[in-house]
């Protein structure tokens, strides 16, 4: 069932769902806008191959930090992990869903491949997925809204 803005609201109230930090307007008709964080991991190309799914990924990753000065590109192609800024959380009886805000989608950024799920009663900050599918690059923004749940 997808919650309306009242029904998110009263859940909020009752604790059943977590969003921290709360920006101002962010509770929409049927969802709540999700702000992106500052951290970001992107495979070393230079480094390697191919990706070894019974390898650790960490190894083949380097870290990069953006903030309110410092923006993140995202090249045609690539793919890096990312990170949204609040922290969210369900209820034991709720599913979160991770889903692209449109004007994103209109850029050509996919921001989840295949966990777009808060499983019931997780609480903490949900993973991006991001992938550049247009033929420019994308800037990226902290804390610019991303995603809805």
């Amino acid at each position: 069932m997808i919650l309306s803005d009242r029904d998110i609201k009263k859940a909020m109230d009752e604790g059943r769902i977590t969003i921290d930090p709360l920006f101002p307007d962010s509770i929409q008709p049927a969802s709540v806008d999700l702000h992106l964080g500052a951290d970001f991991l992107i495979f070393r190309t230079d480094e390697h191959t191919a990706i070894d799914p019974k390898e650790p990924l960490d190894d083949m990753m380097d870290e990069v930090t953006i903030s309110d000065h410092k923006q993140f590109v995202i090249h045609p192609g690539q793919f890096a992990l990312g990170m949204i800024y609040e922290i969210t959380g369900v209820a034991d009886d709720m599913v979160g869903r991770l889903e692209g805000k449109s004007s994103i989608g209109r850029m050509g950024l996919i921001i989840h491949a295949t966990a777009g799920y808060l499983d019931p009663g997780n609480k903490l900050k949900m993973t991006l997925e991001l992938h550049n599918v247009s033929n420019l690059p994308i800037k990226l923004y902290y804390k610019m809204p991303i995603a809805q749940m």
